[in-house]
């Protein structure tokens, strides 16, 4: 029987997965939702993490990818970072990261050199933020060992000026995220770090037989403090950490994200910790943060344990107004769902929502809520694989390459899982680490890119939101910062309110599609569009003509009569 379901299985796959195949698989149920398009792309991106059996802890860890429109030509580009070289490693030839030009026609090419990017540094992460507000998205990566800050030169190219800006922080970075936290204008950077790992003290972990040698638990190594850079608007920056009240050297950090979960009108920070507590902080308006993680009830698992905390994404998946939380973890724990209850604190309904079980047996990293439908609910996409490579010599149930999780939701506060038939291509195993969603075709559904460590990445185009009507909204700040984020959008159409925020980085060491997706399912029109701005002006436009792609400025709508705190309000005035 066993022998029969792998056959199925790998028909399956080979129907709803070939890259190369122009035109959609089938599968006994239809079509597949989503196919890869990685050997058709042109996308020939290979992690490396440069092992060579001495089991260096950061080389298990991978490394995540952005979506940026690096041209300003309006098709989303794709930039993947490397690891690399390690002692003993016998690599040869190139090793550094990638960026690929998106050409508009589904297709990519390298264009690294050209652009003077391909950093060999020990790559982890990136993000993606306009810090000097002159139209080009820059770009910051963080590495084991110095962060790098690229600018954007505006003619296809980047400078590396880590020093000049005063950013290169040399400890464990993993992720980063762009964010505009005291309003300002100008968006500020913060950096979530993970342990003081060293390859000059490099611990033996697990059993002393030939091949059971395993990679170390963060458990053996002390934390380190994140970093909050405030961008002091002359292309410098200064650490404010300490004095904006973010500084803890207890934290393990591998995932951050950035929103407004309170809704007064300031962005807020999440930090998914590596069996420590994480960490939310409340921004207090005054730039400095209050530490929340307790009283919000987001430090810990359900059983008020801390969990390995890996990727994170904010996401309002129960259609109520507030921003949901999820955060992926380790095997033999839950990926962890937490319902934001509108009044500073959150539920935790892992396992009531139905995301909870099927995860204990995965490690997760990536995480994303995305409406890959577009029928007007968020969805969730989790990357799976385990950090441990010779996982099957320790358990007779975990595997190294694991499987990843596309969660449909179905209303009532609940997910399920997609099953093969739809997403053939997301059960085949894999070393899942980073993930971003983006629109990279401009066809009004999100695609979805994964990193795999130590394997090729793999972009996943979706066929699933084609039934439905949607609407992509590329915010432009004037007087807030010129990528708006931090700004808040409500949508109303057919009588139903969505809200989204304009996010940086999140999930992974990774970064989505900045402009704000929104299916609407059969709704031809949008009734009303609102927009609370960094600034905290407020502004809408109405009657919009759906499926179609809207840069908006700030400043061209009309204008919400002030309130009297005038960057706070939970709720549009919808008609």
């Amino acid at each position: 029987m066993a022998v029969r379901a792998s056959i199925l299985l790998l028909f399956l796959l080979s129907l709803g997965c070939r890259g190369t195949d122009p035109e959609p698989g089938s599968s006994p149920t239809g079509e597949p939702w989503f196919r890869d398009v990685t050997a058709a792309s042109g996308i020939d991106f290979r992690h490396v993490h440069g092992g060579s059996g001495r089991k260096y802890m950061v080389e298990t860890m991978g490394a995540g990818a952005c979506f940026l429109d690096y041209d300003g030509d309006r098709f989303w580009d794709l930039y993947f970072v490397n690891s690399g070289r390690l002692p003993g490693s016998d690599l040869s030839g190139r090793t550094g990261d990638a960026l690929y030009r998106n050409r508009g026609d589904g297709t990519f090419e390298d264009v690294t050199r050209a652009a003077g990017l391909g950093s060999e540094s020990y790559g982890q992460g990136c993000s993606v933020g306009d810090f000097d507000n002159d139209g080009d998205p820059d770009l910051y990566v963080t590495n084991y060992g110095p962060n790098q800050m690229f600018r954007n030169n505006g003619d296809g190219s980047f400078t590396e000026i880590t020093a000049a800006a005063g950013v290169g922080d040399s400890l464990w970075g993993v992720s980063s995220t762009w964010l505009d936290y005291d309003a300002d204008g100008y968006l500020d950077l913060y950096v979530a770090n993970y342990v003081d790992f060293s390859l000059e003290r490099n611990l033996y972990c697990g059993e002393h037989r030939k091949g059971y040698r395993a990679y170390c638990s963060p458990k053996n190594f002390r934390g380190q403090p994140d970093v909050l850079y405030r961008n002091n608007g002359d292309g410098t920056f200064e650490d404010v950490t300490r004095a904006a009240g973010v500084w803890n050297p207890g934290g393990k950090g591998l995932g951050v994200v950035a929103a407004d979960y309170d809704d007064d009108g300031d962005v807020d920070l999440y930090v998914a910790n590596d069996l420590t507590p994480n960490f939310l902080y409340r921004n207090n308006g005054d730039g400095t943060f209050e530490d929340a993680t307790f009283s919000s009830g987001t430090g810990f698992g359900e059983e008020g344990k801390p969990q390995a905390g890996m990727g994170t994404d904010f996401g309002d998946f129960d259609g109520d107004g507030h921003p949901d939380l999820v955060v992926t973890n380790l095997s033999e724990e839950n990926n962890s769902l937490y319902r934001n209850l509108g009044d500073g604190t959150f539920e935790d309904l892992s396992f009531s929502a139905g995301i909870g079980m099927e995860s204990v047996l995965f490690v997760g990293f990536g995480a994303d809520f995305l409406d890959f439908d577009n029928d007007g609910d968020l969805d969730l996409f989790i990357a799976n694989g385990h950090i441990i490579d010779n996982i099957e010599m320790y358990s007779d149930n975990l595997r190294y390459a694991e499987e990843d999780f596309l969660w449909e939701n179905i209303g009532g506060g609940s997910f399920s899982r997609v099953p093969v038939d739809r997403v053939p291509c997301f059960f085949e195993p894999r070393v899942g680490r980073g993930t971003a969603t983006g629109d990279y075709d401009n066809d009004g559904d999100l695609d979805i890119v994964v990193t795999n460590s130590n394997q090729e990445a793999r972009i996943y185009q979706n066929l699933a939101g084609r039934g439905n009507h949607w609407i992509e909204i590329l915010a432009v700040g004037t007087r807030s910062n010129r990528d708006a984020l931090g700004a808040v959008i409500w949508l109303t159409a057919a009588g139903v309110v969505q809200r989204k925020e304009v996010r940086g980085a999140s999930s992974y060491a990774s970064q989505n599609d900045r402009r704000v997706h929104l299916g609407l399912g059969p709704a031809s029109r949008v009734d009303r569009l609102e927009i609370r701005w960094p600034s905290g002006i407020r502004e809408y436009w109405e009657s919009l003509q759906a499926d179609r792609i809207l840069e908006i400025r700030e400043g061209t709508g009309t204008t919400v009569p002030p309130e009297t705190n005038p960057r706070a309000g939970p709720r549009p005035s919808v008609p």
